[in-house]
């Protein structure tokens, strides 16, 4: 949420500075243009364009981070949505100011447009995948996390299997995914580094205590959840016996 905030503050300073400090440096592609071609662009209707740009996101951004606050987690991710469609609507709409920006060959025009269409693609399909319960396959081998993060991790490598009714306290993300309570990959916390695929609102959760890093996840339901773990301590006991 904070990181929301501080970037909506941002996108506000930075439009602030372009329209009416008239800190043109700051647009991105005029800053590069020879003095000549330079005189070719209408630098105050681009400056405004900028500014409006930057007003709106920051507003979205600001206003995201407050309702997340209240309990909407899809907010965040609106808000990311809504700045690479604005994105795609500032390249194509900036063409119009003149200089390279418009005489330019057409494919650089498209090309903008194209990696932000595939960059929205990519943010889509990560936040789509953190948001889904995990998927959990009970193997002869071991039990198997599906997943960009998961893995399989065998029976006899497992040393403890615990079911928490409370999440330790996660202290950083050190590589992974976190939309706001999905949690998953690579994280540190203060029983140590773990690997999380969690739903921190969906308590309980079943902590893997392996020869390699601990695991914590949980399933798309409570109940699920003490069907994992029941099926998971017979496999356990199985194998001891």
């Amino acid at each position: 949420m904070w990181l929301f905030l501080i970037m909506g503050i941002a996108f506000i300073a930075t439009g602030f500075a372009i329209h009416v400090l008239k800190w043109h440096f700051l647009i991105a592609g005029y800053n590069t243009m020879p003095k000549d071609k330079r005189q070719e662009v209408d630098v105050e209707g681009l400056g405004r364009l900028m500014g409006i740009y930057s007003y709106i996101n920051g507003g979205v951004f600001i206003l995201s981070a407050f309702i997340y606050s209240l309990g909407f987690e899809l907010a965040l991710i609106s808000a990311v949505i809504f700045t690479l469609i604005a994105t795609i609507f500032l390249i194509i709409r900036a063409q119009k100011y003149g200089g390279n920006l418009s005489k330019g060959p057409y494919k650089y025009k498209s090309g903008g447009v194209v990696i932000s269409v595939i960059s929205l693609i990519v943010v889509l399909a990560l936040f789509y995948s953190t948001m889904q319960p995990t998927r959990v396959n009970l193997l002869e081998e071991g039990l198997e996390i599906e997943g960009i993060y998961g893995g399989l991790y065998h029976w006899e490598e497992i040393e403890e299997v615990h079911l928490l009714e409370k999440m330790p306290k996660i202290k950083r993300r050190t590589s992974g995914a976190a939309v706001g309570s999905h949690l998953k990959g690579h994280f540190s916390s203060e029983i140590g580094p773990v690997k999380l695929f969690v739903n921190k609102n969906l308590p309980p959760f079943i902590l893997l205590e392996t020869a390699g890093r601990d695991v914590i996840f949980n399933m798309g339901s409570p109940d699920e959840t003490l069907k994992i773990f029941d099926e998971i301590l017979i496999r356990i006991n199985n194998l001891s016996n």
